[in-house]
């Protein structure tokens, strides 16, 4: 039975897009070995893994990238746009496992509920099960709001810390964090050593604080609407007033 794993890389930096990966699977058991949490693997662990998935033509592969005009768009906000992000993955899977013959069914991995989209009377697919790692307090919100956000037909579960209880989810983060991981390296190809991204990192705050500094402005891959952005500007004018 098809099943699918989702997770998301980027929710919180200041720096750069937001990525949702979908690994979607008939059979978990064709997983390669060492799947596991990627915050749990190296970098290089990371990479030769997500090479292995995308090899792998029995794996299918949907992927979703949030950019910052995105994130920062006033009528959007972060619980809304990893909903957004979970969905497109998992069409972009269930639609790629489709359109290359995989005979989808469902059938919950755990025997729990699972939100699902209500039938209608010209949907005659089958669906397809798969499990998120929760991006809400209340998982089954999430779950509930993930479903309705995808255009396939699907039944969704989530769960807290579901990219340590499931391989599928495991690979998921993989795929997601090599993905983010590759967009902050193209970002520090063109402008430098970004750091991670993250607001704690101090190579991401010396970045961010030299850049306005010298430019008067934020660099085009942040978050304008992230607070350690207007503290930056703040902080830069403040420093622009006393030089008079």
């Amino acid at each position: 039975m098809t099943t699918f794993g989702v997770d998301e890389a980027g929710k919180g930096p200041v720096f750069g897009s937001m990525f949702a990966a979908a690994v979607c699977v008939e059979d978990p058991e064709i997983l390669p070995e060492g799947i596991a949490d990627s915050k749990r693997l190296s970098p290089a662990r990371r990479e030769s893994l997500a090479a292995t998935l995308r090899e792998d033509d029995r794996v299918r592969i949907g992927v979703s990238e949030i950019p910052p005009a995105r994130i920062d768009d006033p009528e959007t906000n972060m619980n809304g746009l990893a909903v957004a992000a979970h969905a497109e993955a998992i069409d972009a899977a269930v639609t790629l496992s489709s359109a290359q013959g995989t005979e989808p069914g469902f059938e919950p991995e755990d025997g729990s509920e699972s939100a699902s989209k209500p039938k209608t009377e010209t949907e005659t697919e089958t669906e397809i099960d798969g499990l998120c790692d929760a991006c809400d307090t209340d998982a089954d919100r999430f779950a509930r709001r993930v479903a309705d956000a995808c255009e396939s037909r699907v039944a969704v579960d989530a769960r807290h810390g579901a990219d340590d209880d499931s391989q599928l989810v495991g690979a998921a983060s993989i795929v997601a964090k090599v993905e983010r991981d590759a967009h902050v390296a193209a970002i520090a190809a063109e402008h430098g050593d970004v750091g991670s991204g993250y607001p704690s990192d101090p190579t991401t705050r010396e970045f961010l604080e030299e850049y306005v500094a010298a430019n008067g402005d934020l660099p085009p891959f942040a978050r304008e609407s992230w607070s350690t952005c207007a503290d930056v500007l703040a902080s830069a004018s403040q420093t622009g007033l006393g030089d008079f």
